[in-house]
Formats: C-alpha cells, sequence, structure tokens
C-alpha cells in the first residue's frame, strides 16, 4: 500500500495518557475514601465553585428566565431529534419468547437501568448539545432516574442554557459539577444516595480516564475522549469545504486530531495551506485550541486508490468521519470502523454535534473498532429467562447431567438427578459417570 504523509501529527491520542491516569487514580482514591468532602473539596480547587452541589427544581425554574425564547425554541428542536432517534432505536428492539426443540420456553425482554448519570462538559465551551443527547436518549430508554452534572460555568453557577437543556430534556436530578468529582460522585451516590448503574457523557481526558477507571463498578457508554475528525476526500471535494469542516472540530481542544485521507494531491496541499489561514480568524479561544490541536495532531494521508484509503481510516477508526466523495454508496459499503458517518458535502459534523438527531456521545481512541455511539441501547439490557415444563426437564436434566460430569462438576449434576429422580421415579437414566474426587 503506497501511503505519503503530506503532513503528520507530533502527538498521538494517547500522549500524556499516563499523566492523566496517574491524577484521576489519585482524585478516586480520595474521593472513595472521604465522600462528600472530596469532592466538595475538587469543586473549589479545580472549578472555584464552593456553591451548593444539587440544584433544585425552584432554582431549575428561576434560572431558565435568563434563557431567551429563541435559545429556548432552538433547544426543544434538538430535544425533539435526538428523542425522535432515540424513541426510533428503542422501537427497533423487541422482547421475544420462542419454544426451544426441547419444549423449553425461553425468551428475551430488554428492561432499562434504574440509574443513568449524565456528564455535561462546559469548560471551553457550553456544550448545550450535550445535555441533549445524553438526558433525552436516557428518558427515552426509560430509565427511572436520570442524574445529570455539569461544570461550574468559569467559576460561576451552571450555564443558565445547559441548565435548561437538562430541564427540557427530562433531569431528574441535576448537580453543579465537573471533571473528575462529577464522575465519582455519580458513581458512589454522593449527594443523590442513588449510585449511577451506567456513565455516560463526553469529555477531556480526565473524565475520560474516570470512566474508564471505574468501568466495572459501573456501566459506561464509550470512551469518549477529546473530539476527533476524519474527511475522506476525493477529486470531487471542495477544499474550502475540507478545510472549514477540519477546523470546526479542531476548536474542541488542544488534544482535539483532525485527519484527512486523499487520493489528490492537489486538495491535499490546498487544505494544508488553507486550514491556518481559517484558524487565524477564529476569537479565543476557539484560535489557541485549534492552532494546537492541527499542529501536535493534524495529519494529512495522501493515498494512490480509495481501497487504500478505506484501509487507512479502518485503522484511525475516526469518532467522526465525513465523506467529501463521489460513489457515496461504495465508500458506506466499504467502511467499517467510525463512530458516526457523515455522508456528502451537506452533512456536516457540526450537524451532529448540535441537533440533527443521532447521538454525538461516540467513541474515540480506536474505540470504533469495536464499540458505537451512545443509543438507547446503552441504557437497556437484554435479558434473558427460561422455563421448563416436566417434559422438558427430562430432556434437559439428561443431556445437563452428563455434560456437567464430563467438565468435572458433580454439584450441577445433582441437581439435574433430584429432578429427574423425582418426576421419573423409578427410570434409569444414562446420567454420566460420577465425578471422582481427586
Amino acid at each position: 500500500m503506497a501511503t505519503t504523509y503530506l503532513k503528520k501529527a507530533e502527538k498521538t491520542p494517547e500522549t500524556n495518557s499516563a499523566e492523566a491516569q496517574r491524577v484521576v487514580n489519585d482524585m478516586l482514591a480520595r474521593i472513595e475514601a472521604e465522600g462528600e468532602e472530596a469532592v466538595k473539596h475538587y469543586a473549589k480547587a479545580l472549578d472555584k465553585w464552593d456553591g451548593a452541589i444539587l440544584v433544585t427544581r425552584e432554582e431549575m425554574d428561576a434560572r431558565a428566565e435568563e434563557v431567551p425564547d429563541q435559545v429556548k425554541e432552538d433547544i426543544a428542536f434538538a430535544v425533539e431529534q435526538v428523542r425522535t432517534f432515540a424513541v426510533a432505536q428503542r422501537d427497533s428492539v423487541k422482547d421475544f419468547e420462542m419454544t426451544m426443540p426441547s419444549g423449553l420456553t425461553a425468551g428475551q425482554k430488554w428492561v432499562p437501568c434504574n440509574v443513568a448519570g449524565c456528564y455535561v462538559p462546559t469548560g471551553r465551551y457550553a456544550h448545550i448539545a450535550s445535555a441533549c443527547m445524553s438526558v433525552a436518549t436516557a428518558k427515552a430508554a426509560g430509565v427511572e432516574t436520570v442524574i445529570a452534572c455539569s461544570t461550574p460555568f468559569r467559576g460561576g453557577a451552571m450555564h443558565p442554557y445547559v441548565l435548561y437543556a437538562m430541564r427540557e430534556a427530562g433531569a431528574d436530578v441535576v448537580m453543579t459539577l465537573g471533571g473528575v468529582q462529577a464522575i465519582a460522585a455519580m458513581a458512589y451516590g454522593l449527594f443523590t444516595g442513588k449510585p449511577a448503574d451506567v456513565i455516560v457523557g463526553p469529555g477531556n481526558k480526565f473524565v475520560a480516564e474516570a470512566k474508564r477507571t471505574l468501568f466495572g463498578k459501573v456501566g459506561i457508554d464509550v470512551f469518549a475522549g477529546p473530539s476527533e475528525i476524519g474527511i475522506i476526500a476525493d477529486t470531487s471535494a471542495d477544499p474550502e469545504i475540507v478545510a472549514v469542516d477540519l477546523v470546526g472540530q479542531a476548536e474542541h481542544g488542544h488534544e482535539s486530531p483532525a485527519w484527512l485521507f486523499t487520493d489528490d494531491r492537489a486538495l491535499a496541499e490546498a487544505v494544508i495551506a488553507r486550514v491556518p489561514e481559517l484558524i487565524a480568524t477564529l476569537p479565543e479561544p476557539a484560535r489557541e485550541a485549534a492552532d494546537a490541536a492541527w499542529r501536535d495532531y493534524g495529519e494529512v494521508i495522501l493515498c494512490d486508490t480509495r481501497a487504500e484509503i478505506v484501509e487507512v481510516s479502518d485503522v484511525y477508526a475516526s469518532e467522526h468521519l465525513e465523506l467529501h466523495c463521489a460513489d457515496l454508496d461504495w465508500w458506506m459499503t466499504n467502511l467499517t470502523n467510525y463512530g458516526s458517518l457523515f455522508v456528502g458535502e451537506e452533512t456536516t459534523v457540526a450537524y451532529g454535534d448540535k441537533c440533527s438527531g443521532p447521538n454525538h456521545i461516540l467513541p474515540t481512541k480506536y474505540a470504533a473498532k469495536y464499540s458505537a455511539g451512545l443509543s438507547v441501547h446503552k441504557f437497556l439490557k437484554p435479558l434473558t429467562w427460561q422455563q421448563a415444563t416436566r417434559d422438558a426437564s427430562k430432556e434437559l436434566g439428561i443431556r445437563t447431567a452428563r455434560i456437567s460430569r464430563l467438565e468435572g462438576m458433580e454439584a450441577h449434576a445433582r441437581t439435574a438427578d433430584a429432578r429427574l429422580a423425582k418426576y421419573y421415579p423409578g427410570h434409569n437414566f444414562d446420567l454420566g459417570a460420577p465425578v471422582e474426587s481427586v
């Protein structure tokens, strides 16, 4: 395969991960030992917040007055788009029951988790859309208690628009908390008495590491670290639109990779020249963030064929992947690794980030190779059940007893023996040779 790096990143998504692990491990250990007092300490030290953690319904209603009508309308639109898509996802999975060849009746039922924690980052920017994406999806799945957390905004109370979006999306409990301390508080049930069964939401490398570390104690959605964009562009692409979209995601933060995969050298060189010019026109803090992201993590890879582009793109497994190409159906058929796909020039990642409907909480750091983005399925458990008749218990009992003894598990075999002896007294079944002591 012939590939050429016209721009090579100085860093990778794993750069500085050891530092994040150390910081997160120290914080989680202290929070687990000291509980709410440790959380309050970190809220004050890191976010300059020493106010109330729990936001009352009265405060939410009062602060809704700070939200202009047009903002309310836009948030309502975004929530409805996300909810509509999430409800369709929920409807795509069904409960069922069936009779097995043995006569056993077995089935599956989709049951929502009881408590979900939704993290909404509000550091450099007020991520209104993340409140819609996480909370509305959890409620569409049928989660009874949704706890939403967001950072104090620039040392003050939570951003009013984020708070309003949480309320409109259906949050049951809201906490003014950010970062690792928010993830830990939801995991341990601090301030609420309700430990989360699953925690979802994007965040910086520390938030992503906290979720990774706590996975097992709680479920998580995906390893959603710093935002990534990949763009596949061929000779039909508009280099200006490609460059604009790369910059559009680079502004997320200093560690947000932006990648271009193409078979057109002229387009690649035009994009490389144009991106810094676009970044220079941004306001702060977006300019500094995008400049660092493009400098340290931006890459432009030139391939000979579209098959090679697919191979490279699937290795990168971009969180967001845009297609600026002819023959879009071919690309959709052949690409396999991405968090979410944005098909055609008309469909920018920003639409998905803000309000189009499919969820914007997506896998990063190559996790799209084995996982998908947030959906109602992350809040649902496909629980199985089974019920045997006495006739079915005969067939199953004989097989279970013999297989158990082949495995050396005598106690398992005897649970089958006991039923066969009760239901079919006097029958001499071949139940295998009893397991001998070793």
